[in-house]
């Protein structure tokens, strides 16, 4: 697993994607995330990974306002573009959704409407573009298709969603983003449907994406393979909590949190040659507290302190590194 390059940015840009203390509960009662700080500057891919049931999906989908009715969210800051989505209406959040950010979802096979050929679907996304004839859209979807490396575009447009493989169906998906113009694309694990083989081509496309487009990409995923190939910088997720953040090639060679050390021990392909067993981390995620570490009934490092006081936000890189971790013993 080879880091990522990071991209350079323009000095001082404003960032794509700011979170600020942002905190989402359901139904007011439980807790899914906890005081999330995180920023996705122009041209950045930035990672977020953790195990299932760490809150990822639901921080990814409220950046699109598509959590269900019963979740609420508060904070300082949640805003787009510059745009605070936190205060934002129904009818702002439509217009948001695809200009200033687009999602790629984990199943492509659910991303499409079975009952509809994908031209028509396709076509209906551009229901802003109303300057353009159909011939024109038409034109413009081919040339999306034709972007993301599918073959025989126009025969894909007469095609339903399933006469198309998993991994042409996610391209499709990509397309469908890109059609957009999104500042943003969030991708919700996109590659844990797909083969090895189609994976590395997703991938591949996601870079040429970002390259050719200066499309920041927030990638979700609990595969430590994609986040480093991928991603610039990596925020470690756990019950509801960053708990580290910094460079990705920073991270995969020093991580600093007891879990991020944890997590990393599980990766198959870090497993020293002849190992008998395969290491777990004991219990499981818990829910998101509010006081305390998450991580202190699991934690082989775990203090007193750990149970009844909040971990501080400790800058832990070598010299301009930022890289932080949310730990007692990073604390000076």
């Amino acid at each position: 697993m080879t880091p990522g390059p990071a991209t350079a940015t323009p000095v001082n840009p404003a960032p794509v994607l700011e979170l600020a203390d942002v905190s989402i509960s359901y139904s007011g009662i439980v807790p899914a995330v906890v005081g999330v700080d995180l920023m996705v500057m122009p041209g950045e891919i930035v990672g977020i990974i953790g195990e299932s049931g760490s809150g990822k999906s639901t921080l990814a989908h409220s950046v699109l306002g598509l959590l269900p009715d019963s979740a609420q969210i508060s904070g300082k800051t949640l805003s787009l573009n510059g745009i605070d989505m936190l205060g934002a209406s129904e009818q702002a959040m439509r217009q948001l959704r695809g200009p200033a950010a687009a999602m790629i979802f984990q199943n492509p096979m659910t991303t499409f409407s079975p009952m509809h050929k994908l031209g028509r679907q396709l076509m209906d996304l551009l229901w802003r573009e109303r300057g353009l004839s159909n011939k024109e859209k038409r034109q413009k979807i081919l040339k999306a298709l034709q972007d993301v490396g599918l073959p025989d575009p126009a025969a894909r447009l007469e095609a339903y969603p399933f006469q198309l493989s998993g991994g042409m169906l996610q391209r499709v998906a990509i397309a469908a983003a890109l059609l957009m113009r999104p500042s943003l694309l969030v991708a919700d694990e996109p590659t844990t449907a797909l083969d090895v083989t189609m994976e590395a081509q997703i991938l591949h496309l996601m870079h040429e994406i970002r390259r050719n487009a200066g499309v920041s990409i927030l990638m979700i995923s609990h595969h430590l393979g994609v986040i480093a190939e991928i991603c610039d910088r990596v925020a470690v997720m756990y019950a509801g909590r960053i708990v580290e953040e910094g460079p990705v090639d920073v991270i995969f060679a020093d991580p600093r949190h007891p879990y991020t050390k944890a997590l990393f021990a599980c990766e198959p392909a870090l497993i020293e040659t002849g190992a008998t067993r395969l290491p777990v981390i004991g219990g499981e995620v818990p829910r998101p507290v509010r006081i305390g570490c998450g991580f202190a009934g699991r934690c082989p490092q775990v203090l007193e302190c750990c149970c009844n006081a909040t971990p501080p936000w400790v800058a832990v890189g070598a010299g301009n590194v930022s890289h932080f971790s949310r730990c007692h013993r990073s604390a000076p």
